[in-house]
């Protein structure tokens, strides 16, 4: 290889670099945690197992869905998160911040398991959920009552997203703060946390950044279930940049949007979703996606709808 060829491969692994690195602080912001909720409510105890469905009709289409299986060999697991997302949404209309929360952990191994430069995104989300979970911690800290329980990332025990342990605290109330978005978005407003004009490390502000993040993986996971159009699928590369700059550019920096760019390049081809998900083909592949799909769209629209009634969707 000549002198100039090497020049221009060292620019090139410089520019990946360097775009990795404003992806890693710029895709996101704040800082990280490493914590989870082991469990949100006193009978809360087994989050595997689906909502029951008000429709005796759609409740009985939905049993009759085959189950499932643990994809082994992956950290990701689309039966688990699966089971997250169908155990978020509460019967008021509400999502529950404990299964919401369960179900980003299992989407961050989804992304950590397309490659590093997808990961960076991963690491700035994992920081939002880490918000969340700290101020529900502050909150518990602060209270005297004792109904639902919560868990914290940092002792040994039963592993979490990090491979840290989970050390069981004492219960809270029915009533707390962070239990759902609901009751999330009505108590900081009534203590005057969320600020409409700048910015703060409100759980509002954090939710609102991965809601839009979720509107994205929705979208990518959706394009990535469609059936071949004139015998041809196009790569997840190509679904994801699209999915992409339909949903969450419009909320990015230039400087964002093209080190996106570059973290698409580097998607793995489809035969690795495949694998990832335990299925052969793509019909099978679209069956399974449909159904997260469908799961992440029931918590996509009751979250919209709470952030919408309070005006919440353009907080900065």
């Amino acid at each position: 290889m000549g002198v100039k060829a090497k020049a221009a491969v060292a620019i090139v692994v410089l520019l990946l670099f360097l775009c990795s690195m404003w992806l890693l602080f710029f895709f996101f912001t704040e800082g990280s945690l490493d914590y989870q909720w082991d469990s949100c409510l006193k009978k809360y105890n087994q989050i595997n197992k689906p909502q029951h469905r008000s429709n005796s009709s759609e409740a009985a289409s939905y049993e009759d869905r085959p189950t499932l299986k643990l994809c082994p060999g992956f950290k990701f697991q689309v039966s688990v998160l699966l089971a997250h997302l169908l155990a978020a949404p509460a019967p008021t209309n509400d999502v529950l911040l404990q299964p919401y929360l369960a179900s980003w952990d299992e989407l961050i191994k989804f992304m950590e398991a397309l490659g590093p430069m997808v990961g960076l995104i991963s690491q700035e989300i994992e920081t939002k959920t880490s918000i969340i979970r700290e101020l529900a911690l502050q909150e518990l800290a602060e209270s005297d009552e004792g109904e639902v329980g919560l868990a914290v990332g940092k002792a040994s025990g039963n592993t979490g997203h990090g491979g840290g342990g989970l050390e069981r605290t004492e219960a809270l109330g029915a009533g707390h703060a962070y239990l759902s978005v609901h009751s999330m978005i009505q108590t900081e407003l009534s203590r005057g946390l969320v600020d409409f004009h700048k910015t703060t490390e409100s759980g509002c502000r954090t939710l609102l950044r991965l809601h839009r993040a979720l509107l994205w993986l929705q979208s990518f996971l959706m394009k990535l279930a469609e059936r071949p159009v004139d015998g041809r699928l196009r790569s997840p590369s190509d679904l994801c940049r699209e999915a992409y700059q339909n949903t969450l550019a419009q909320h990015h920096s230039w400087f964002v949007r093209r080190a996106a760019e570059i973290a698409f390049i580097a998607m793995p081809e489809r035969g690795f979703f495949y694998r990832l998900m335990c299925v052969t083909n793509q019909e099978e592949a679209s069956v399974v996606l449909s159904r997260v799909v469908q799961a992440i769209g029931e918590v996509y629209e009751r979250t919209q709808g709470a952030l919408e009634v309070h005006g919440m969707l353009d907080l900065p």
